[in-house]
């Protein structure tokens, strides 16, 4: 199991005494080193079912899927991959009667959890109302409660009064449509695993080995469930590998904390800890970068990242006039490096920059220049209204008690039924505290509503049940799809998309998407799971309603031009865990990258903003470190600000980059006007060599 494994890789895949620690530098072969762990348990007489490898997206969980499939076949199936999310959900689904959650509950999605805040808010301000999901998303990720978060509220802090205020009404809404958003499925495993000692058992002999990828991204929560499923305090022999690097800890805006590093050592005396330091993906020159400007921040685990792919191209530092000039020369040196790289395919090439709006005029020169690209970390195609239209029936047949798909089913399509008859069932359900479906069947309904009315909710109210019996009965894929199909036919919703568009181009492409989701689903029902690294995988077939159960937690689908060969424009934070041959960050200036670090008053002394510097500081060391062959730093002398140009300064990360004499000021349309001339200079050569004499 250990062939091709560097020295301390084989010490990482081979301790399985107790709890260990693998510190991962960029690009050391950590997934290579967590699947062959994999297949070292099972070796070691690990059942493969009782192995949890858990990750943070899809896509990683996709890709760590196929790779311990090629390497240990079938067996790989029987493993649990998957994100924190989906272990809670699994959990959850379980054993969460004993938190008073029936078995089908609902799944909010972020734009279902803003409108119940603006509802139990009582505002029709997004940004406030945004402002309370981010208060109420970090404090669950910190695992308070609203009366805690109440309690721990200041004189003077009315918004975070306010917040737990709401946050109280949010919780009561949440526990009435039995559902739960993406915080709970971490929070409400937590507190199963807290309250409950016989499913705590349950789970801690069902998890024989716990794996951790991307460690350093773990919220205060989610540390909390990793030591009640490995045992703690009961067990100072815990069964787990935690696998990260503290010098990629990028999300601290979303509860992640380097504290869970710095615990580990005290809560498991026993850690083994364990660094990757060989790089596999960079040069010498990119590597040397990365590790200067990492220099200067505070060590957990002191670490030095080298290569053996020899030193390389020096990195590039290039300026410009300004931002228009910037992405002039992002086209510029993209053309000379395929005129002389051998990584000439346009998808080795990737430009990466802190904000999403830096993009724009990268992508108007790029198209100038007939450059395809694409901006990573676009819509999700879960996020599309078509799609989520029929997600809000799915969830509603998995859980009638689920108010807020209730009214989205109901109301797309159109069915002649009012806002005022929904207002006025909606109030008649509040009155006796049932959901809007139970609401439905109430023999005392005709007293608030017409009898027009009524036929018509009690119409829907029917078809969704024999909608519901139907999705219960039918399994496979080719039923799945016949019945999908059909449900589409009877509710009109073609009809309604080309009605609701004045475009009949955006209408195709919008039914497009519905087909290519009927599609996805019917694969699911078939047991083909297909997710965003294009993995496919035969497990067992499953019915219409039991996929639907789990369409709210999958937030990407695998789209189907996968491996485009196009330009990849990203943020930093989106570009985590990808590499290119050729890189290219811009936009490396002062307030831009490290992002305004300084407080209303100008202050940049805080230990708070010593915090975050340090934490945008890991972020241009993610984004140098996606390197492999080529890297260029760029920044404008003159940079847009409002409606203004504001001089710029370059990023104080350029300078702790120590290039020094290393680094070559460069002009890239210089390069590429040389490249021309030397090109036409050996075609006028060979033409005056084939000339007769």
């Amino acid at each position: 199991m250990s062939d091709g494994l560097n020295v301390s890789q084989q010490e990482a895949v081979n301790y399985l005494q107790g709890p260990c620690l693998v510190l991962a530098g960029a690009g050391s072969g950590k997934t290579r080193v967590i699947t062959h762990k994999i297949g070292r348990l099972i070796q070691a007489g690990c059942a493969p079912e009782r192995i949890a490898a858990i990750t943070f997206t899809n896509k990683a969980a996709a890709e760590m899927r196929e790779r311990a499939k090629g390497l240990i076949g079938k067996a790989a199936g029987k493993v649990i991959i998957c994100t924190f999310h989906a272990l809670g959900v699994r959990m959850l689904r379980e054993d969460g009667q004993a938190l008073g959650l029936k078995e089908q509950f609902s799944i909010l999605d972020a734009s279902d959890v803003l409108s119940l805040l603006k509802d139990c808010g009582g505002t029709t301000d997004a940004a406030v109302a945004r402002q309370w999901q981010w208060t109420i998303s970090l404090w669950k990720n910190q695992g308070l409660t609203a009366e805690q978060a109440l309690a721990a509220c200041t004189v003077g802090h009315d918004e975070h009064r306010s917040a737990a205020m709401v946050m109280a009404r949010y919780q009561e809404r949440l526990a009435a449509y039995q559902s739960v958003d993406f915080d709970d499925l971490i929070g409400l495993p937590l507190k199963l695993l807290q309250e409950h000692p016989e499913v705590r058992a349950k789970w801690q002999q069902a998890l024989g080995y716990v794996l951790v990828d991307e460690y350093q991204d773990t919220n205060a929560t989610q540390y909390e469930l990793l030591k009640l499923l490995v045992g703690w305090p009961d067990r100072p022999d815990a069964r787990f590998t935690a696998v990260g690097d503290d010098d990629q800890s990028i999300y601290g805006w979303r509860g992640a904390t380097l504290d869970n590093l710095r615990k580990l050592p005290v809560d498991f005396p026993g850690l083994k800890v364990i660094k990757l330091e060989q790089n596999y993906r960079s040069t010498g020159a990119i590597l040397q970068a990365a590790n200067n400007v990492i220099g200067p921040n505070p060590k957990l685990f002191p670490k030095t990242l080298w290569s053996a792919l020899g030193e390389g191209e020096p990195v590039r530092v290039v300026d410009a006039d300004n931002e228009e000039h910037e992405a002039e020369r992002v086209v510029a040196r993209i053309q000379s490096q395929r005129a002389t790289s051998p990584h000439k395919e346009w998808r080795d090439f990737a430009v990466l920059y802190r904000a999403n709006h830096q993009s724009r005029l990268i992508e108007t020169a790029l198209r100038k220049a007939q450059i395809p690209y694409k901006v990573s970390g676009g819509t999700s195609f879960f996020d599309r209204a078509e799609i989520k239209d029929l997600c809000a029936w799915f969830r509603l047949l998995a859980n009638n008690d689920d108010d807020p798909a209730f009214l989205r089913a109901i109301t797309c399509p159109k069915r002649g039924i009012g806002h005022t008859t929904l207002a006025q069932l909606g109030e008649f359900a509040n009155r006796y505290r049932i959901s809007m479906f139970e609401a439905l069947f109430s023999h005392s309904l005709g007293t608030a509503l017409s009898k027009r009315a009524v036929d018509g909710l009690h119409e829907f109210g029917r078809y969704l049940n024999d909608l519901e019996y139907r999705a219960r009965a039918t399994s496979g894929a080719e039923a799945a799809k016949a019945f999908l199909q059909e449900w589409l036919r009877d509710i009109g919703f073609e009809k309604y998309l080309y009605d609701s568009e004045d475009s009949e181009k955006v209408a195709a492409g919008r039914w497009n998407n519905v087909l290519e989701f009927c599609d996805w689903m019917a694969n699911r029902c078939g047991g083909f799971v297909d997710d965003t690294a294009g993995v496919t995988m035969q497990s067992t077939t499953r019915t219409v309603l039991e996929i639907a159960q789990n369409v709210a937690l999958l937030s990407t689908i695998s789209e189907r031009q996968q491996d485009q060969n196009v330009v990849t424009l990203s943020t930093l934070h989106a570009a985590k865990g990808l590499e290119w041959p050729h890189v290219m960050l811009v936009g490396v200036t002062e307030g831009m990258l490290p992002f305004k670090v300084e407080d209303a008053e100008g202050n940049t002394e805080s230990e708070g903003l010593a915090q975050r510097i340090q934490e945008e500081r890991r972020l241009m060391y993610v984004g140098i470190t996606r390197a492999q062959r080529s890297l260029a730093v760029s920044w404008p002398k003159k940079r847009k600000k409002g409606r203004d140009l504001v001089s710029a300064q370059p990023s104080r990360f350029i300078k702790e980059m120590a290039l020094d004499a290393a680094t070559v000021k460069e002009d890239p349309r210089e390069k590429l006007k040389a490249l021309r001339a030397e090109f036409a200079k050996r075609a006028a050569a060979s033409k005056a060599s084939q000339a007769p004499h």
